[in-house]
């Protein structure tokens, strides 16, 4: 895969063995490099973006089901100034202790790359991938790990990736395909998946006017991978934070309530709290191997 862009600077570089593990998301053949990006055998080619990651997106994408550029910028903000460190930290440690040697890691709906760069950080012989809707947020993720890749799909049409080839999956606040991630995960292969638990900012709900965590969220958890893992482990994440008003409000917007909340209202009650905001982290991490 070339190293240049069109503008002569360096594009990142994914590296050789993840670019091996990806699929056609038109036919399911191997992705190979091309002269246009990468394509398969039966003549279907996508583009290698110039900022490093693989645009494999097919028809139409739903509106409001990426992050936006301004969004994506507002995540690394929060992200790089550490706020969910704790959920990288665990994320890496059990994948460190349930894969063996060299492990290929993929985080599905990864957004930024932040938790697989957590993760390949602790693991010097891993590679890893990661998978969003968000050409903003593959941007992001292209450059987020020398070991990793990006490209950018929809996990609801099917994820671009061989079968058989992931030792490690990721979903961290994402959306789930069962049937797609035991496709592709290797014999003996992992999901890890991090949900929020009934707690979860819970300082905010009343004076933000915030939607409470489903307390059947376990239930759907569980229905959603019924029949297709077996559950492992859970362990609970639970942290306090103290939070600049702009953290809270990109806190916020990660989550469903941004949908619902008018945005002038919104900045009025969250200029209303004091300062620094102090918040619980309370989230949970589900450990499953395929049935």
């Amino acid at each position: 895969m070339t190293s240049t862009n069109t503008a002569g600077g360096p594009r990142p570089r994914m590296p050789e063995t993840v670019a091996d593990a990806l699929a056609c998301p038109a036919c399911g053949h191997p992705l190979t490099a091309a002269d246009r990006g990468m394509g398969c055998a039966a003549g279907h080619v996508f583009n290698v973006a110039r900022e490093g990651y693989v645009s494999l997106l097919t028809g139409a994408t739903p509106p409001g089901t990426g992050d936006d550029k301004a969004m994506v910028a507002d995540r690394v903000r929060f992200q790089q100034a550490g706020h969910y460190a704790p959920i990288g930290a665990a994320l890496a440690r059990v994948v460190a202790r349930e894969t063996t040697d060299a492990p290929f890691v993929v985080d599905v709906g990864g957004g930024t790359g932040h938790y697989l760069a957590h993760v390949l950080d602790a693991l010097p012989t891993a590679t890893g991938l990661t998978v969003d809707v968000s050409k903003f947020a593959a941007r992001r993720a292209a450059k987020a790990h020398p070991r990793a890749g990006a490209v950018t799909a929809d996990a609801w049409r099917g994820l671009p990736l061989r079968d058989g080839t992931v030792d490690a999956l990721l979903n961290v606040f994402a959306p789930r395909n069962a049937e797609e991630f035991a496709r592709v995960l290797a014999p003996g292969g992992i999901l890890v998946v991090v949900v929020p638990d009934a707690g979860h900012l819970a300082e905010l709900r009343a004076p933000l006017g915030l939607l409470s965590v489903d307390p059947r969220k376990d239930e759907r958890l569980e229905k959603s991978l019924h029949g297709v893992f077996e559950p492992v482990a859970v362990e609970p994440l639970r942290f306090a934070l103290a939070l600049a008003r702009e953290d809270v409000a990109t806190v916020v917007g990660m989550g469903p309530s941004a949908r619902h909340l008018d945005p002038a209202d919104l900045g009025a009650r969250i200029a209303a709290l004091p300062a620094p905001v102090a918040v619980t982290a309370s989230t949970r991490l589900h450990l499953y191997r395929p049935r």
